[in-house]
């Protein structure tokens, strides 16, 4: 097993726990898309930022899901996106 595969089962392992801690279906996690989003805004806009955007993104997930609403996180994650401040 190498490094990188003994850490994502770690990662893997540490999610499902904390999912289970505050009583989230540990499937609804999307590793990759948060990865994406967070180094898209580190790049594209400012590191500090990252780890704000993945939270903001998973409150609109939170509340169309309480709210009964049909959830789309590529939209939702597009719409963050929207707001990068223009290159230039």
């Amino acid at each position: 097993m190498t490094d990188l595969v003994a850490a994502e089962h770690q990662w893997h392992d540490w999610i499902a726990d904390a999912c289970r801690a505050v009583d989230v279906d540990p499937s609804a996690v999307d590793v990759t898309g948060i990865h994406g989003l967070t180094k898209e805004i580190a790049h594209g806009f400012a590191r500090p930022m990252a780890p704000v955007g993945s939270y903001i993104l998973g409150l609109a997930i939170g509340a169309r899901t309480a709210a009964g609403r049909d959830v789309d996180a590529e939209a939702l994650t597009d719409a963050i996106r929207s707001t990068f401040p223009a290159e230039g």
